[in-house]
């Protein structure tokens, strides 16, 4: 296939303006006749949506640590597909990643700059001007020679104060031979709100996220030179595209622990079985290939909004993903049915999947509104932000996981459950300071955790979810 030329836009350090560039930079290269594949490294949820709006195609996320390293590529083959130019948001700093004790190597896993190396693609460094002087040369060179596997295309200078300020910081980076391929004046006005977890979905800010990315493509526009990136932008991956069918027939062949069967044909006699997906806007956290992949395996996809939808006729199961719960707490406690109907169908066997948001919703409350209660404990926001990764291990068999199993999942929430969780916990991992950390919970035939998980690094426990769903389906259809 055709090698889909990237640039990388990666920072000094976060809060630098990567979000604001790199998605107004998808937005003029798309209003420049460009069809740009958008990409966010890392397990964030959020900046994808505005690369979404931006693209006018869903934003994808690259992440080692989740998926592998060895998917990187065919994941970012799969998500350029039709494109010409693709631009991949950085993560934190250019260097930062995971944090591991025992790397000794420059390059952090699941870092910017490992997915740059990865993709063999140009860095373009935005760097926030404030405070910056002639002394930006220093921190320019250090970047550039930190590791010589990583090429730095050029820079971006973000908030700039003057047209003498801007004369200064040009000449600092020509002093380290570094092209400015663009200079942002300070606009303010442009600040996307945030809440505790960082931007508030593009699909909760509505009109305001729209207007917000609009204003960001004019303003790359006008101060970007969007042909010079375009010239700039290369690529040095190859090999196949990452193809759901491929990975979940794979994961039936190669799996160390029970076979799975993938594809439409292995799934009950009787048709796809209906899975139901929680959206709109307490349930936004998800990836692209989650339904891509529950497609291919036979099943078929239902999104509802829990703030006023029904459960969608004739559901086997239930994927509650996550978001932002506690911002609706209340509308979700007033849609009395559909809580009702997912204890009762939780009850009978229903195969429900719950990460964060999901595993809240299924609290008995939630800040004091009542969940649906499948889940003896009560949840609340709490003091401080939870986030990390994590090396869990499946503590028994559920609908996804084989007891013994080893996942690496992602912490992102500043909620708490205050009482009861009397369940088999569903996770065991060691924390930061070795001690013995048990989580989530274990009811009838739901998996409910924090730990948000990517299916495309998982593809036999979405195999399982769907073939337990057309069972469930099979069961209860009279014969």
């Amino acid at each position: 296939m055709v090698n889909v030329p990237a640039v990388v836009i990666a920072a000094p350090a976060s809060g630098s303006g990567k979000t604001t560039l790199a998605t107004g930079l998808i937005g003029a290269l798309r209003r420049a006749g460009h069809r740009v594949a958008p990409f966010k490294v890392g397990p964030d949820y959020i900046d994808p949506g505005y690369h979404g709006l931006a693209a006018g195609r869903p934003g994808r996320n690259l992440d080692p640590v989740l998926v592998g390293a060895d998917r990187v590529v065919p994941l970012y083959q799969h998500g350029s597909r039709d494109c010409d130019l693709a631009v991949v948001e950085g993560v934190m700093g250019l260097f930062d990643g995971r944090i591991d004790e025992n790397h000794s190597g420059p390059v952090a896993e699941g870092s910017t700059a490992q997915v740059a190396s990865l993709l063999g693609a140009p860095v373009i460094l935005v760097v926030d001007a404030r405070g910056h002087s002639q002394s930006l040369a220093a921190l320019l060179h250090g970047f550039a020679t930190f590791d010589s596997g990583i090429r730095l295309g050029g820079v971006i200078l973000n908030r700039v104060g003057s047209e003498r300020h801007d004369q200064v910081l040009r000449a600092a980076c020509a002093r380290v031979g570094l092209p400015v391929l663009g200079s942002l004046p300070r606009m303010a006005e442009l600040e996307v709100p945030s809440r505790h977890l960082g931007l508030i979905p593009a699909v909760e800010h509505g009109v305001a996220a729209t207007n917000a990315v609009a204003a960001m493509t004019d303003l790359i526009a006008a101060h970007v030179d969007l042909a010079a990136i375009a010239a700039l932008s290369r690529t040095t991956v190859s090999g196949p595209a990452w193809d759901p069918i491929d990975e979940l027939r794979a994961a039936g062949t190669g799996s160390a622990t029970a076979p799975v069967r993938a594809g439409a044909e292995d799934v009950a006699a009787g048709g796809a079985p209906v899975l139901a997906m929680a959206g709109g806007p307490a349930f936004t956290f998800g990836y692209a290939e989650h339904r891509e992949l529950l497609l291919a395996a036979g099943a078929e996809v239902a999104v509802f909004d829990p703030l006023h939808d029904e459960l969608p006729t004739g559901a086997a199961g239930l994927v509650l993903p996550g978001g932002f719960p506690e911002e609706h707490a209340a509308a979700l406690a007033a849609n009395i049915p559909l809580l009702r109907a997912v204890a009762q169908q939780a009850e009978a066997g229903l195969p429900i999947h719950a990460e964060c948001a999901g595993l809240l919703y299924l609290t008995r409350a939630l800040d004091g509104h009542s969940m649906a209660g499948v889940v003896d404990a009560e949840a609340e926001f709490g003091p401080r932000l939870t986030l990390g990764y994590r090396d869990a291990v499946a503590l028994a068999d559920s609908p996804l996981w084989r007891a013994g199993e080893r996942v690496r999942g992602h912490e992102f929430h500043r909620t708490r459950l205050i009482s009861g969780a009397t369940a088999d916990p569903a996770w065991g991992w060691h924390g930061s300071q070795g001690e013995r950390v048990r989580e989530g919970a274990l009811i009838h035939r739901v998996h409910a955790s924090y730990l948000h998980t990517h299916p495309a690094g998982n593809p036999a426990a979405t195999a399982r979810f769907v073939a337990a769903a057309a069972a469930f389906a099979g069961a209860r259809v009279p014969h």
